[in-house]
């Protein structure tokens, strides 16, 4: 009778390992939700010559039309509290020569709500594009951030007195974006600190943010300082810096994204797809505000380098994730693919002080990766791997070639599928 007992247990815990084996990973959906709006080859679309110029302050309600295309002549601040439409299908671009900026200041909004079939896009003016060609799409608002005296200013190269961001208002709107890429963005100005693609600064949680795509940035893809806010299917693609920077005691949840990276695009410093913290400078952060609490789930970080194993050798290759002091982090069901290692801790982090217990990685699949948790400046994790690998996380850990792990990453003729095909999802350590 104990025989049979035991066997039955066996088979229990047979049954609910491969449930839990087979469970969705990563970006999830019945259906590939990157086909139409998205697009993986930017430099080779071509679209209208720009017909409308758009310079200095838009100070009253303004729509854009499909019908136009229109360039960001220097940096463009939409003011007074105005609100500015832009139709579904609407190509803007960013001026190189005059750094091509659109600002959306605080207590103003953008209504960008694009469709699948016909998304709005941001690009480059150039006929031969690359990362940087312009500034990007800045979004002020009035939610609270962490930094003394609850609001500060956006260093880029742009009027102080125009970028003013942060207040006591973590439900207010900045308008929507929806189905919308930034291409080619995130210029660098010698002095000033990087322009991003995609820059939320103070942004409030009803402002709608879905479906949008930034593509080959010259630093980060997506910043958001401080706010509260929900994202889902965000796409950075090929960024130069940080897929994904939170930092300021942002409060932010996002599910369902996808950080495509390569190790010959990323930038001379370290970046990471995820870069999570709690303020830029400990002696700015006010510490009776919130720090930074995110909270990731079906999240897929690839990188797509084709040769791994000399990229890892010739020092290209570094972490997906890096955790700073002070925050609370929270990676779950999500897929960490071809980096070395998956995930970094900052040292500040004391484990054996508790400092783990709010950093939760669960229900990862921690793939081709040189190591996956540590703390930095350690190379010893084995303690790390232990907790980490404890079957109440339900981590899985395997090494399968990306080409065989997701559904279609290399499609000539339409776009690629990053969902991961679930009987690739094994139990192997």
């Amino acid at each position: 009778m104990r025989k049979l007992l035991n066997l039955r247990w066996i088979a229990l815990l047979a049954v609910t390992f491969t449930a839990n084996a087979q469970q969705e990973k990563g970006i999830i959906g019945s259906t590939n939700w990157l086909n139409n709006w998205t697009e993986f080859k930017p430099a080779k679309t071509e679209y209208n010559e720009t017909n409308q110029i758009l310079y200095g302050k838009i100070t009253t309600n303004t729509t854009l039309l499909k019908k136009n295309t229109y360039l960001l002549q220097g940096p463009v601040y939409v003011t007074n509290n105005a609100v500015l439409t832009i139709e579904p299908g609407t190509v803007i671009k960013g001026d190189s020569e005059t750094n091509g900026a659109l600002v959306i200041t605080k207590g103003a909004q953008i209504i960008a709500n694009g469709t699948e079939t016909d998304p709005i896009v941001f690009t480059s003016n150039k006929p031969v594009k690359k990362a940087g060609d312009w500034a990007g799409l800045i979004i002020l608002g009035d939610a609270p951030i962490n930094k003394f005296g609850g609001t500060s200013s956006i260093a880029y190269d742009l009027d102080p007195a125009s970028t003013i961001y942060g207040g006591t208002n973590p439900t207010a709107t900045s308008g929507v974006l929806r189905f919308l890429r930034v291409e080619f963005a995130g210029k660098k100005i010698k002095g000033f600190k990087d322009y991003n693609a995609l820059t939320l600064a103070a942004v409030g949680n009803k402002t709608v943010i879905e479906n949008v795509m930034c593509s080959f940035s010259a630093s980060n893809s997506l910043e958001v300082l401080g706010g509260e806010l929900a994202m889902k299917n965000i796409v950075s693609l090929r960024s130069s810096g940080d897929d994904f920077r939170f930092t300021q005691g942002t409060q932010c949840k996002m599910d369902n994204s996808l950080a495509v990276r390569h190790s010959l695009y990323s930038g001379a410093t370290r970046a990471r797809c995820m870069n999570v913290n709690s303020y830029d400078k400990k002696e700015e952060a006010d510490f009776s505000k919130k720090l930074s609490s995110v909270v990731a789930t079906n999240c897929t970080l690839v990188n797509t380098t084709e040769n791994l194993a000399a990229d890892i050798t010739s020092g290209l290759v570094k972490e997906a994730v890096f955790v700073g002091d002070n925050t609370t982090f929270a990676l779950k069901n999500s897929v960490i693919s071809g980096f070395m290692p998956a995930v970094i801790i900052d040292d500040e982090v004391k484990p054996e002080a508790g400092g783990l217990k709010k950093i939760a990685l669960s229900q990862l699949y921690f793939n081709y990766c040189k190591g996956n948790v540590f703390i930095e400046n350690t190379t010893n994790n084995e303690d790390l791997e232990d907790y980490y690998g404890n079957p109440q996380f339900s981590n899985l850990y395997e090494s399968t070639p990306n080409d065989v792990l997701f559904i279609d990453i290399k499609s000539a003729t339409k776009n690629p599928d990053f969902r991961v095909q679930i009987g690739k999802i094994t139990a192997s350590k």
